[in-house]
């Protein structure tokens, strides 16, 4: 037996069991932060996001689905997650503190669009150098910098449209109940 699968269904073997089972991490602490079971979906809609520009970049360099592309994909899952999350949250203070669902949500996408373009073109940025990297091992770099450099593109340009549509609708369909004080 391999030393390096885990023991269990073929599903393990794939891969696709890590992934959903980090996503259900992902979920499962966004649900302990929100302090409930259906904001979280509206932080949770975007990772497909990052996922599809991930594979995009990645098939259009022509590069393939390795070990390092797959966490580099772990990377993207979480910092995709990491923009909605600003946006969310703050929509969440401001519904608390007495403006209707829409009007916080704008609210909140207008003042978290700085952050969240800053910390998105640091990071962009910051692995451009492993997607262009050439020599000894740049081979992998290639795999980890274009697949996270293309999924937090299409994950920024796109949060930025649909997080607070999903926030909106996600919200509208599963009101949050009061909480006894």
């Amino acid at each position: 037996m391999d030393r390096h699968v885990l023991p269990g269904t073929p599903l393990w073997r794939s891969g696709a069991g890590l992934y959903a089972i980090s996503l259900l991490v992902v979920f499962l602490c966004l649900a302990a932060l929100y302090e409930s079971w259906s904001v979280p979906f509206s932080v949770m809609l975007v990772v497909p996001l990052g996922v599809i520009g991930a594979l995009l970049a990645t098939w259009m360099r022509g590069l393939e689905n390795d070990v390092y592309f797959q966490v580099g994909l772990l990377t993207v899952i979480g910092l995709s997650a990491k923009n909605a999350i600003l946006i969310v949250e703050f929509a969440n203070e401001l519904n608390e503190k007495g403006q209707d669902l829409l009007s916080a949500t704008l609210s909140a996408c207008r003042q978290r669009l700085r952050p969240i373009l800053m910390t998105s073109l640091a990071f962009i940025f910051g692995v451009l150098p492993m997607a262009t990297s050439t020599g000894a091992g740049s081979g992998s770099q290639h795999a980890v910098g274009t697949g996270v450099m293309g999924g937090m593109i299409s994950a920024t340009v796109l949060a930025i449209f649909f997080v607070p549509l999903f926030f909106v609708l996600v919200r509208r369909r599963f009101p949050l109940k009061e909480r006894p004080q």
